[in-house]
């Protein structure tokens, strides 16, 4: 029988805890199966919310506990304890506890990550392996209640010191390194942090080092700690942090303060990366590169999430949360900060492009189905569920909007009088918007529905023109409101003349009413509206678009995104066309892409985004948005015949291009190399279709790369080709699990439909398919769920096989489950027999025994969809 329903947590019930804390001391004495975790915690009763002692814990074995020095007995439960009759002063609370890292394979709080080293290429055949083991941790949401009894809650912040005595040859955790000796190190916080943010690491581990001068002339030491043997490809993340510390400096003001900055390289961990103070912890794929080993994608996310992290330092660390459905806080900001910062190092045109196409793809999808949520939750019931699309890339687009409509200038002053005032807090979105509204002198409580409404705005535009005049009238919608009520949408709109040329500049449009005019008046000739430049914001536009129209966009307008969209939109409508009416694509289509493509004047990355075509995803995502019913398997018909259509039309361009964008001598991850090889890519991809794999072969022979190796070897696949190169991919890389996880996603990601679930069920038998590793579950797994049409298979072979993976995974790992689940997310769009099958699948997790309320919860909210 089932556990009783879980019951949500809510927004509205927040009430602050019966006692703060001065300052936290802990000893740790590591042991793999019986970890002794001292705490001497010094504890301020809160008179504005008097109360007995109340701590979270989880998983933990008491061995004693005293106040004051005497030994007391709390009341103990599965989730912590309470204690009555605590002293009304300050008072001393000590407790030990024992816990098993060896155990934790939720990687929550103290676990252990293990990787077996040589044996490798460099080692020579036959060479012996050994397991390297470290300790380390993950704490945020929740995670540090599995260590030591805690009020575990991001409002809660103080200063730790930390003491670790074991026999690991490196020794780490937060803030200023001390003392040490044989088998032990003290380190010390001085900033007041919330428990999410403790950190430890323990293991045999080597560092690669450098030095950073801050802007007031300190010195700071920087580390990034690897396994023996990963050193050599730390060189580009170290390159990364120290530009990201020099940016957030000049654009923001904000400088590092602590003597050290410390990285920590795990092989197992359910996310990208944490920004535990001053030592953060992250996957190892967003450290570790090499120009044989790393994609110009994986360089690119290692810059990004490297300088995401660094930037917590003061958009969440030094101020954080006040509770978890503030998360938007600090993830949706400093998203914002990263996307700047990569914007500025890179292309911002290029930049800002893939981030729509990463919003629209996971959190426009998100919004249309039975997980949408504000991006200021209302409840939940397990937080880590709410580690989502909405949060942080919606939440990135309510920063960007409210710096459009105020300003650099008033957003850059607003910024500095939150650091100044809020410094050493956990705040709430109503803190940051209040400094911009002192700033600007604004009301932004209309804005503030941006955080408390679910669902993507649709915005409608009509024009008029008449005397000279250009009037552009919107409507916006947002079927999710729950109030109804209109949103304030920033719209960027320029005008291009009849020739194409700009006759007016961008112009931000602030829209505050249901429906809303705006007038352009002395003009000569009636202009051709760009409207929502550089994606203004987050919503669906709709306006009569012709092809001549978008053919003109993709030709003249001087915005670099909607010139892409416009190219974008061309393809789409061709591929719906294909798909509903079974009608081919009109020859002005190929002449458009051609003579974008042949254009030298853009930036080659540009040019290989305009190649693209709409994902699978996307074309049933904008099916099902006007009533049809998508079908899979004819989606991914139509895109390969387009491709192949695209290949031979534009062959003569297309092998131009190969030709042209080779980029000689030694790999450069910089832009300027990376797009001439994604440009290069895209051409190869099409011409594949028509020259029997011969260029993809080549390459695939000569390419020094991991960025042409995959490129070369996924085209093979994907025209059926390949078994020789794939097998000594594998041969070459079974040592190295970052690069093999590529061999397995690779494999999914190019099998045709009808053999998907069965190239995913093989890999699953695989010997180096180690399911309790992250990385490598969603190396294949999450590959299925990326194609739609083998997922999506009419048998519900693919629906069974993850349900099978997802409840096999839930209870060792339910944080990976049910992130995975969301493959399942979208099952009301199609068709009776489709949706018959992943209900009976959502039913039959519902049903199982013993599901984790992370699964739990995920599944229900789908299943309650329909």
């Amino acid at each position: 029988m089932r556990d009783a329903a879980p019951q949500p947590i809510r927004l509205a019930e927040y009430a602050p805890p019966h006692h703060w804390v001065e300052a936290v001391h802990l000893t740790f004495r590591l042991a793999p199966a019986a970890t002794r975790v001292l705490a001497r915690i010094r504890f301020l009763p809160n008179p504005a919310n008097p109360g007995p002692l109340v701590l979270d814990g989880e998983a933990l074995r008491l061995i004693r506990a005293t106040v004051d020095g005497s030994e007391v007995a709390p009341e103990v439960t599965p989730t912590g304890l309470v204690l009555h009759g605590v002293p009304e002063e300050p008072f001393t609370w000590e407790a030990e506890v024992e816990i098993a890292p060896e155990a934790n394979t939720a990687l929550e709080g103290l676990y252990m990550s293990s990787r077996d080293v040589g044996g490798g290429e460099t080692a020579g055949r036959g060479s012996p392996q050994t397991r390297n083991v470290m300790y380390c941790t993950q704490c945020e949401a929740e995670g540090f209640r599995k260590i030591t009894y805690y009020p575990d809650r991001p409002d809660v912040m103080a200063p730790f010191t930390v003491r670790i005595e074991g026999d690991a040859p490196v020794l780490l955790s937060n803030g200023n390194l001390t003392a040490a000796g044989p088998g032990w190190a003290e380190w010390h916080d001085p900033w007041p942090k919330p428990a999410y943010l403790f950190a430890l690491v323990a293991g045999d581990l080597v560092a690669h080092a450098d030095r950073f001068t801050t802007m007031s002339g300190r010195a700071v030491d920087l580390k990034i700690w690897v396994r023996p043997g990963d050193e050599g490809k730390c060189a580009y993340a170290m390159d990364a942090l120290k530009r990201s510390m020099a940016w957030d400096e000049t654009e923001y003001g904000r400088e590092y303060d602590l003597d050290l900055f410390q990285i920590v390289a795990v092989d197992d961990f359910n996310m990208g990366a944490m920004e535990n103070k001053g030592l953060n912890i992250f996957n190892s794929k967003y450290v570790l590169a090499s120009p044989e080993t790393a994609t110009d994608r994986d360089y690119e996310f290692i810059e990004g999430i490297i300088a995401h992290e660094y930037f917590h330092n003061w958009t969440g660390n030094r101020i954080t949360c006040r509770d978890w459905f503030q998360l938007c806080l600090k993830e949706g900001l400093t998203v914002f900060r990263d996307q700047q910062f990569s914007g500025d190092q890179r292309s911002a045109a290029v930049k800002r492009i893939e981030d729509v196409l990463q919003l629209r793809a996971r959190q426009f999808r998100e919004d249309a189905g039975p997980l949408a949520h504000p991006v200021r939750p209302d409840s939940y019931i397990e937080i880590n569920n709410f580690y989502t699309a909405t949060v942080y890339e919606k939440g990135a687009e309510v920063i960007g909007m409210l710096r459009t409509l105020i300003g650099p200038e008033a957003y850059r002053a607003g910024c500095d009088l939150y650091f100044e005032r809020h410094d050493g807090q956990a705040c709430t979105i109503e803190d940051w918007l209040s400094v911009f509204e002192e700033v600007t002198g604004r009301d932004l409580s209309q804005f503030k529905r941006w955080y408390t409404e679910p669902g993507t705005p649709r915005l409608t535009m009509a024009e008029d023109w008449r005397d000279g005049t250009l009037t552009l009238t919107f409507t916006q919608e947002n079927p999710k409101s729950a109030s109804g009520a209109p949103q304030v949408i920033p719209i960027a709109v320029g005008l291009l003349g009849p020739n194409g040329d700009e006759v007016a500049p961008t112009r931000v449009l602030e829209m505050t009413e249901a429906t809303q005019s705006f007038a352009f008046p002395g003009l000569g000739a009636r202009p051709v509206p760009s409207v929502l430049r550089g994606f203004s914001a987050p919503v669906v536009l709709e306006r009569g678009m012709t092809p001549e129209l978008r053919t003109f966009l993709l030709a003249h307008d001087t915005d670099p995104f909607n010139r892409w969209e416009a190219g974008r939109g061309l393809a789409r409508e061709v591929l719906l066309g294909m798909i509903r009416d079974e009608t081919g694509p009109d020859p002005a289509f190929f002449d458009a892409l051609g003579r974008m493509a042949s254009d030298d004047s853009l930036d080659p990355a540009f040019r290989a985004l305009a190649l693209g075509l709409p994902s699978e995803d996307d074309l049933a995502g904008a099916l099902a948005a006007v009533g049809d019913v998508p079908d899979p398997l004819a989606i991914h018909a139509a895109r390969l015949l387009l491709s192949r259509k695209i290949g031979r039309e534009l062959g003569t361009v297309l092998g131009g291009l190969y030709d042209r964008m080779a980029t000689p001598g030694p790999y450069d991850p910089e832009a300027g190399a990376a797009g001439r090889r994604a440009l290069r890519a895209a051409a190869l991809g099409y011409l594949s279709h028509h020259d029997d794999g011969a260029r993809a072969t080549a390459l695939a022979a000569s390419a020094d790369n991991m960025t042409e190796t995959l490129a070369a070897l996924g085209t093979l696949l994907r025209i059926g080709q390949g078994g020789p190169e794939t097998e000594a991919f594998h041969a070459r890389w079974r040592h190295d699990p970052l690069v093999l996880d590529k061999w397995f996603s690779l494999q999914v990601l190019c099998a045709a439909p009808a053999r998907t679930v069965e190239v995913t069920e093989a890999l699953t038998r695989h010997p180096d398919f180690d399911w309790k590793t992250p990385n490598r579950f969603r190396a294949v797994l999450g590959a299925l769920m990326q194609s739609p049409a083998g997922f999506h298979d009419p048998s519900g072979a693919g629906y069974r096989l993850m349900t099978d993976w997802l409840l096999k995974l839930d209870p060792l790992n339910p944080q990976t489950a049910a992130r995975m689940s969301t493959a399942f997310e979208t099952w009301t769009r199609y068709d009776a027999d489709r949706k018959a099958m992943i209900v009976a699948e959502l039913d039959g997790i519902l049903a199982t025994e013993g599901l984790s309320r992370d699964l739990g919860e995920m599944a229900g909210r789908m299943r309650a969809a329909g």
